[in-house]
Order: C-alpha cells, then structure tokens, then sequence
C-alpha cells in the first residue's frame, strides 16, 4: 500500500502465496521490506520474495504447527516458535537452523528481539517470559508474573524494558537493568481481553492492541494511557509505528486496517478489500510505503 501524499493511502499492489500445506498463523516483514516470512500450520517457516512473490525457502524442523516468526533488527537472523514447545534461530542469508531453544513447559506464542539483536524473549502457554542470549543460545533469565498465557511482546528502543502481554489482559514492563532475579517494573491495565500484540515507538511509546477490539498508546514511563483507539470490528492482530511515530498502523482479524493520527488519535485512512484476514502491517524505513500481509480464502 502506497502512501500517494501525506496522510493518503491507496491499495497499490497484491501479492499472493499460495503454497503453504496449512493454515498461515502469522506473517512478518523484513527490516528492509524485501524478504516476507509465514508461519504455518503445517509445521514449516517459508520465505518470500515481497516484490514478486517468489518462493524462497520452505524449512521443515519443528514437530508441530508454527504459532509466530520475526526478523532480527539487523535482518541477519529469524526466529520461529512452535506447538512444539521449541523457538528456532535461523540465519537469513543461509536458510539454515543455527539453534533450538528448549525450556517452555507449553506452546511458544511470541518472540522478539533486542534492538542490537543479542538477546531475543520468548513466552507462551506456560505463562512464563524467557530472556535468552542469542549467541549461545542460553537462558539468562526466567519472568514471572502473568496470570495467564503470553502472547505477545516487545523491546523498548534502549533495550532496557520488555514489554508483553498476556491472556490475563495486562501489560507487564520488565526492567531488565535490575539484577537476577528480574522483578516487573510496572503492569499497565486497561484492556479488558487478551492483548494480543504490542509495538514501541523510536521515542519510547507503546501500542498494544487486543481482543477487545481497540488499541491503546501508552507512555510506559508514567503509566499513562495517551489514547485509546476505537473502531475495529474484530480483535486486533498487529500494531506498527511510522518511523517518524506520528501515525500508527493497526490490522483487525479481518479485511480492515487502519492509521491512526497519534497526536489526535484520529483514523486518518481505512483500508479493506485485498484480504480476507490481516495478520501483519509494518511500515518500510522510509515511511512511504505500508506492508500488509494476510490470508485469502
């Protein structure tokens, strides 16, 4: 989707991948916007060219349906967690596994990075928070706290924080400065169903949208909730900031998505119609373009 002039959005180009052998859980976009992973039901990861749709590899290893994926911020590596109870580490430019990381008691539900790609969180149905160190493949801290299944994540820029959010409706921030064991820093309240995927600003503020169909902009620092955003008609699958932080793009478990003015917390542009199901937006580093994948029946 094209972003024609300032605040203006256009459905510009559909792609379609049609060779999974399952139903795809999740999608998520390179650093730079050229590389599409999914995460499929039938146990396999793929990779997509984004401009022309080209497969680019199909990689087996887990033992059951993959739930998520996503790029390090240097684009080198990608992790994928499991049914299976595992997370995968891949390299990018090779296709191949580099580690399996074992410790979840239950299904693997989300993963994220460290902005400097050295560590890398992960949680699920044992609603336990896991800090690895991604060279070695080692577990360096153990976060507990939820009430009940994680399902998503998200470092702050400076690394410091993590935020996640689980089944229990809760946001937790987890101070990561502080000694073992890690204490949470502060929980942020305010939705009233599973929050079901996060997002940091460069500047520091955090998105989280829910299955009770809005989104909320924090300042996690104070606490505060900035804005609530209304207007999905189904749970929200995916939150992304423009690079500049003054928009925020949001995809519904359905054909709509919406961009939001941040300062105003105004829909600026709604867009449906290319997708059955939105499972991932992202904005390129430029801020011109919004990637949206999802699934078409």
């Amino acid at each position: 989707m094209n972003r024609k002039a300032p605040g203006r959005l256009v459905i510009e180009r559909v792609k379609f991948f049609r060779r999974h052998r399952g139903e795809v859980n999740f999608s998520a976009f390179s650093p730079d916007g050229q590389t599409l992973l999914t995460a499929s039901e039938d146990g396999c990861v793929y990779g997509w060219r984004t401009q022309n749709g080209n497969l680019l590899w199909r990689l087996g290893g887990h033992t059951g349906p993959v739930k998520f994926c996503r790029f390090s911020p240097d684009g080198r590596l990608f992790a994928s967690t499991s049914y299976d109870r595992t997370i995968r580490l891949w390299d990018t430019a090779k296709a191949t596994c580099l580690q399996v990381l074992k410790g979840h008691q239950r299904s693997v539900e989300t993963v994220s990075f460290s902005p400097d790609s050295k560590q890398l969180a992960s949680g699920g149905w044992d609603k336990r928070v896991m800090l690895w160190e991604v060279q070695s493949g080692q577990v360096l801290r153990h976060l507990a706290g939820h009430q009940d299944s994680i399902q998503s994540s998200d470092f702050a820029p400076s690394s410091d924080y993590l935020a996640t959010g689980s089944w229990d409706s809760t946001i937790r921030i987890w101070d990561l400065r502080t000694g073992t064991p890690v204490i949470f820093h502060q929980e942020l309240e305010g939705h009233s169903g599973n929050v079901s995927c996060l997002c940091y600003s460069t500047s520091g503020l955090l998105a989280s949208g829910s299955w009770d169909k809005t989104v909320h902009i924090w300042k996690p620092s104070t606490r505060s909730l900035l804005v609530q955003l209304k207007g999905h008609a189904t749970w929200v699958k995916s939150v992304a900031f423009s690079p500049d932080g003054l928009q925020l793009a949001s995809a519904g478990y359905s054909p709509m998505i919406k961009v939001w003015d941040c300062n105003t917390g105004k829909c600026i542009e709604t867009l449906k119609g290319a997708l059955d199901v939105a499972h991932a937006c992202t904005f390129t580093p430029d801020g011109k373009l919004l990637l949206v994948s999802g699934a078409v029946d």
